[in-house]
């Protein structure tokens, strides 16, 4: 069993880090009935015995194997204090190590370069410090995970700072980022300069990239939530764009309203979608399954080009909130939602371009040949590229979510991400044609206006990229060459 390392940065970053981890608990608690420390649990928590003053890391298989204390393979980063120092005093406070957490009190200011020039450089070595400490709990550290936003200063520039420390330091382990990118009503108005100044980075030093996009979010969130006041009809279910919900369930109350407990954040519902995004990834490498999909074989099969590694991600079922009760979709139907638009993680379209790969993350009790069933199923509405034209990938794990008999993750390597990059390239071109703001970057000690350029010129290539490969879409597949008989 492998281990992995979740690094979170910033403020979006910790607030992903905080459900993903409530999740995580949930989900191995109604696994692990015995409150026994095992392999799974062991891929993202340490057993950890607080009775002596500097805690003793107790391993899997040790003794009766009971559960002492459960201590996240968590790195938490924000240069801003108080997003950690909630947490720190919140319900999962327990589960977090204080030393692994690096914190500041004046934040970036929305300013990659002070994130990424300034702070990265002050803060290397504590960096590097609690990545060893990190990595020294592991036997087998497969893959780290980095949360970030890209349209603020710390995620964006401290968040991909640490990827080329993690690269530097750790060149053979997997570097995963789970990317949130910023809408076109994003309310930071130099958001356009740090995501495209942070996508370079991305695009170089990262394995995977999940990109997710806050409007996508917020179109998910808004579907279900506006279909929740129809439960004042009496009706006992009602149907909503990730299923039927059940009333008097988490998400919804007896009088029919929304549930706002008192410790809702506001993007709490958001966060836990990208939440389970990890969850559902990874559950091949926390549980069993008949056909389990390992995290080295995601970039393996998704990936066939190095700089083209941009997942579009969607789920099915959708829902909100952290212990909602839905109805099960039926199996067809759940493929057929995941492959539609309005499952996306992006606000894309992946039907209207080339799948280069596709990835089915299937969790429950489902068989092989279900999966098989609908994959011939949809084939004909999806377009794969010609030369490789049975790119499927499937992963079968045998334990569902919490509350759910079955689940799919689909990651698809798909040229439709080059229309989000184009529009993000749009916006950043009506700042920098002005070289709007510009100064605010360039005074930073170690930052130089050639960096917006490359920047530029880092994302251009990776749309011509993608352009390129979306022509061939029409085109149809060569003739296999006759073998030459020599008489």
């Amino acid at each position: 069993m492998t281990q992995s390392i979740v690094v979170q940065v910033g403020q979006c970053g910790n607030q992903i880090g905080c459900q993903f981890w409530d999740l995580a608990l949930r989900e191995h608690a109604a696994v692990n009935k015995n409150g026994v420390y095992d392999e799974p649990i062991s891929s993202f928590f340490r057993n950890v015995d607080s009775r002596y003053n500097d805690p003793v890391d107790i391993p899997v298989g040790t003794g009766k194997g009971k559960i002492k204390s459960l201590k996240a393979r968590a790195i938490l980063v924000d240069m801003e204090e108080g997003v950690v120092s909630e947490m720190m005093k919140g319900p999962l406070r327990e589960v977090f190590d204080f030393k692994q957490l690096i914190t500041d009190v004046s934040g970036s200011g929305n300013n990659w370069a002070v994130g990424h020039k300034m702070y990265g450089v002050q803060y290397h070595d504590q960096l590097s410090e609690v990545v060893r400490r990190s990595a020294e709990f592991c036997d087998c550290l497969q893959c780290f995970f980095i949360l970030h936003s890209m349209g603020g200063g710390t995620g964006s520039g401290l968040g991909t700072y640490v990827l080329n420390l993690l690269e530097e330091e750790y060149p053979d382990v997997y570097r995963f980022v789970t990317a949130v990118y910023p809408s076109a009503e994003d309310d930071v108005i130099t958001s356009p300069y740090n995501s495209v100044l942070a996508m370079r980075e991305l695009t170089e030093r990262a394995d995977c990239i999940l990109p997710v996009e806050n409007q996508a979010l917020v179109d998910i969130v808004n579907k279900i939530s506006e279909a929740i006041p129809s439960l004042k009809t009496g009706k006992r279910t009602y149907n909503t764009v990730s299923g039927d919900i059940k009333a008097n369930t988490a998400i919804t109350g007896s009088d029919g309203g929304l549930v706002k407990p008192k410790d809702e954040k506001p993007f709490d519902s958001m966060n836990n979608i990208v939440a389970n995004l990890l969850l559902n990834m990874t559950s091949s490498a926390r549980f069993e399954g008949s056909l389990n999909v390992d995290l080295n074989e995601i970039t393996m099969n998704l990936v066939p080009f190095p700089r083209l590694h941009y997942l579009v991600s969607s789920q099915s079922p959708l829902y909100a909130t952290a212990d909602v009760n839905l109805l099960p979709r039926q199996l067809d139907q759940m493929f057929s939602d995941a492959f539609s638009k309005d499952h996306q993680l992006m606000k894309t379209d992946p039907k209207h371009s080339l799948y280069l790969a596709c990835a089915l993350m299937v969790r429950g009790d489902v068989e092989i040949s279900d999966v098989r069933r609908n994959i011939e199923r949809l084939k004909g509405s999806l377009r794969f590229i010609h030369w490789n034209q049975e790119g499927w990938k499937t992963g079968l794990c045998s334990v569902p979510p919490v509350g759910q008999p079955h689940s799919l993750l689909t990651l698809a390597n798909n040229t439709c991400v080059q229309y989000s990059f184009i529009d993000l390239r749009d916006r950043f071109l009506k700042l920098y044609k002005r070289k709007a703001h510009i100064h605010h970057y360039t005074h930073i000690t170690g930052m130089e206006a050639e960096d917006f350029s490359m920047s530029l010129e880092s994302l251009n290539s990776i749309i011509q990229e993608y352009a390129d490969l979306e022509k061939q879409m029409n085109n149809p597949s060569p003739p296999e060459p006759r073998l030459q008989v020599l008489t």
